[in-house]
């Protein structure tokens, strides 16, 4: 196929197999190789986390964020998953023609409201407007840098027998933003889980040297970046279905539109790969916060599975959970 589809930006197999075929082809370097939420990169004496993303979330309200403060926090998160602590944010706006100012001065009052929560500052940015229906409504880049603090995490440090834990429930952000799409109203209200991690984040580092690892699981949701950490592995890791936190509302929202919330984006979760002796301490830490008092160990790293995912299921069965395939949902972030 050579056209591009949403597919290719899903976050999916096929968002990895574009990736891995062209840019990393065309710009292979030591640092791109890593494959990391953020680069790190020296400057003197000091480790440097630089990351960048881009919005084009639709609607751009949503119950529980909005297009803004999930572009601040969707970064924050990237530098704050990389052991560094969030410092500095670019913000580059691409307004379409026609746009009524009281909608962007609420995304700016947003980003600001979300910028303070986070302890980040805005200090450069870009504003460029576009023809009417060249883009849609708005879309929102942000790049940040943060200061590493905890230099010790990689992929290449992760042990049979270490386990996996997921800082709350998973799929909210995304059922959140379709509701509000598709004028769905379920039983329970969802809402978006968008929220900065830094706070979170650091004081589990503070009582762990044990944590191997850090992930925030945005497009393709917990089972697209457990595969990232395994894929091409020596090592694969179990799951079990009846440990992975899922809200009510979300369940019974997958019930109804026949998705699975392994696939489902998060925008304010956290999947961490810890020792196992480290792994009560973590907890702990993290059921004190009020963004990880859902905190649970859902499975561990094995022998077993080499480079792949194996779901326990509620029925007791077994099945290997892949790479989101296709397109599930689009336009979440």
């Amino acid at each position: 196929m050579d056209k591009i589809t949403l597919a290719h930006g899903s976050g999916g197999k096929m968002m990895h197999e574009l990736i891995n075929s062209l840019f990393m082809k065309e710009f292979d370097n030591k640092i791109l190789a890593e494959k990391k939420d953020s680069a790190i990169v020296k400057v003197g004496k000091k480790k440097i986390a630089f990351t960048t993303d881009s919005y084009v979330v639709n609607p751009i309200f949503f119950p529980g964020g909005d297009i803004g403060n999930l572009a601040i926090y969707g970064t924050v998160n990237d530098l704050s998953v990389c052991g560094a602590k969030p410092l500095f944010v670019s913000l580059a706006m691409i307004i379409e023609e026609g746009l009524d100012k009281t909608i962007l001065r609420r995304i700016a009052a947003s980003v600001k409201t979300a910028a303070k929560r986070a302890g980040v500052q805005i200090v450069t940015g870009d504003t460029k407007v576009v023809e009417k229906g060249s883009c849609d409504k708005i879309f929102i880049n942000t790049s940040g840098i943060g200061e590493v603090f905890y230099e010790d995490l990689s992929i290449d440090a992760i042990k049979p027998g270490d386990v996996v834990i997921v800082s709350g429930g998973i799929g909210e952000h995304a059922i959140s933003v379709l509701s509000k799409r598709e004028g769905i109203s379920f039983k329970t209200n969802v809402k978006s889980d968008s929220a900065p991690l830094n706070d979170l984040i650091g004081k589990v580092l503070k009582v762990s040297s044990g944590v191997r690892f850090m992930r925030d699981p945005t497009r393709g949701g917990l089972a697209t970046t457990l595969n990232e950490i395994t894929e091409g592995r020596s090592f694969g890791i179990e799951i079990y279905e009846k440990d992975i936190p899922v809200t009510e509302g979300v369940r019974q929202a997958c019930e109804l539109l026949g998705f699975d919330p392994l696939y489902l984006a998060c925008e304010g979760r956290a999947i961490l790969v810890v020792s196992a002796e480290d792994s009560g301490k973590v907890i702990s830490a993290m059921r004190k916060n009020e963004l990880g008092k859902s905190a649970k160990i859902i499975g561990s790293v094995s022998r077993e599975y080499k480079g792949k995912v194996c779901l326990n299921t509620l029925s007791g069965g077994k099945r290997l959970a892949g790479m989101l395939s296709g397109e599930q949902l689009p336009r979440i972030c």
